[in-house]
């Protein structure tokens, strides 16, 4: 056994769990034949779920995410911060 403290940095694992959400959510949109980002633009503005189909699940994924977090990850990937 080590004699070391693990560190988990689980704002990271959050982020990756985000990114994997969108990334399915959009190609279930695109599966569909909707634009992908004017949906993903509809949800966030509304908290609609509607905007996102159920296809492969898409619809309960996104809903298992905040919208404040997902806009979080969404800027610090834009900023690259």
């Amino acid at each position: 056994m080590s004699d070391f403290t693990r560190k988990f940095n689980t704002a990271e694992d959050r982020e990756v769990q985000v990114q994997h959400v969108l990334t399915s959510v959009y190609e279930a949109l695109k599966e569909k034949g909707y634009d992908p980002i004017n949906q993903l633009v509809g949800y966030i503005i509304s908290e609609d779920p509607t905007y996102i189909t159920n296809h492969n699940g898409a619809r309960t994924l996104i809903c298992k995410i905040d919208r404040d977090e997902l806009l979080q990850v969404l800027l610090r990937n834009y900023l690259g911060i």
